[in-house]
């Protein structure tokens, strides 16, 4: 792998270990009632967001980058069924696909204003 590969995928696989790391604690959660859902599902999007920026930076090309952020969503909240405490939502991955779409959405138009 060129050294340009790498450091395109290397923030994209520390992203997703961190992610992973994160899906990993279990009995998620601040006590702070409805503050903590919006807390979190907040966290979902930005979490996200910066995947799918780090994915098309990466892949270079928006559906790639939104198919593959999905999918890793989606692998994320079935790991998730598997940690005490934690359960597989399929808001989530909506959640996340919305937060994948704001990071594409952004970088893209960061680099059209570049130009």
């Amino acid at each position: 792998m060129s050294a340009s590969r790498l450091s395109a995928w290397l923030p994209v696989l520390a992203w997703a270990a961190l992610i992973f790391a994160l899906s990993s604690i279990p009995h998620l959660g601040t006590g702070l009632g409805t503050w903590d859902t919006v807390l979190r599902k907040g966290a979902h999007v930005t979490e996200y967001a910066i995947f799918g920026l780090l994915l098309l930076r990466a892949i270079g090309r928006e559906l790639p980058a939104f198919l593959l952020g999905v999918s890793y969503a989606i692998t994320d909240e079935v790991h998730q069924h598997f940690v005490s405490g934690r359960h597989a939502s399929p808001i989530d991955v909506a959640i996340d696909s919305v937060g994948i779409l704001i990071g594409i959405l952004f970088l893209s138009r960061a680099q059209r204003l570049a130009r």
